[in-house]
């Protein structure tokens, strides 16, 4: 479809204006951890490098950096599993409810963060008398991080479809056999970038963190909303922000880079 000048000029001014209004106050964030004002000033007075020092000397900061990638980490790992499986079970079985199933494993994902996190706080704290600690925090993570993994993956078994599987069964070889040496080198790439987003969504998650986190659980995003208004740390949580930016950017990127190289090889 070809476009007139005038059309190209008017969807490329609006592309740039919504472009600015989201990047626009994340370049103010960038530009403020180099402040030498201790508050949330614009124009800054001056930049320095003194605000990025003390960030990596926090080892309020440190550790809430530990916790977030400790709890993104077996997240995932426990997303890719059940995700897969999942995939398996809806793409490859035919049953009764597959639909409904299919229905409620994506369902975590579109509810509002604070419906799930109420719901999840009651279940545990009520209903299952658990002590709200890292381990329930990476439960909740992992009933939304499950669909990351289960959309790729279950994609990825639609357009293989299933002739690779069958000649592997033919020539005598069993379920895990045909898992090992045939599905799963297929799937790998959809397992990556799964995995790579379910980290990223996991590592900056507040909402049904703070209804899921005990007492002493402090992710790097609780950290920097308990933080935010202090006296001088504002420019510290800048320099984290900024830190949290990029750590969400690059596991974004690489699924991003790995679709479309798939894209272009086929």
């Amino acid at each position: 479809m070809r476009l007139s000048r005038l059309a190209r000029g008017i969807l490329g001014a609006v592309t740039g204006v919504i472009l600015l209004v989201i990047y626009l106050p994340l370049m103010v964030v960038l530009v403020n951890s180099f402040s030498t004002s201790t508050s949330l000033v614009w124009p800054p007075p001056g930049l320095t490098l003194e605000w990025w020092g003390r960030a990596f000397q926090s080892e309020g900061a440190l550790e809430a950096v530990l916790t977030s990638v400790q709890i993104a980490l077996i997240a995932t790992l426990v997303s890719l599993v059940l995700g897969t499986l999942i995939s398996l079970a809806l793409q490859r079985f035919a049953f009764f409810g597959r639909e409904a199933v299919s229905l409620l494993v994506i369902l975590p994902i579109a509810l509002p963060g604070i419906i799930t996190g109420i719901a999840l706080n009651n279940a545990f704290r009520t209903i299952l008398g658990v002590q709200l600690s890292i381990a329930t925090v990476i439960v909740a993570h992992a009933t939304f991080c499950i669909v990351t993994v289960f959309n790729n993956v279950i994609a990825r078994l639609r357009r293989l479809g299933t002739s690779y599987e069958e000649a592997s069964a033919d020539l005598g070889a069993g379920l895990w056999t045909t898992f090992r040496l045939v599905t799963f080198p297929q799937l790998r790439s959809a397992l990556l970038a799964g995995g790579l987003l379910a980290f990223a969504l996991s590592f900056d998650e507040i909402i049904v963190t703070t209804f899921t986190a005990g007492a002493g659980v402090k992710t790097l995003p609780i950290w920097i909303l308990d933080n935010l208004f202090r006296p001088s740390q504002a420019p510290i949580v800048n320099v984290i922000a900024v830190v949290l930016v990029l750590v969400s950017i690059v596991p974004i990127y690489i699924a991003q880079r790995i679709a479309g190289a798939e894209k272009v090889s086929r």
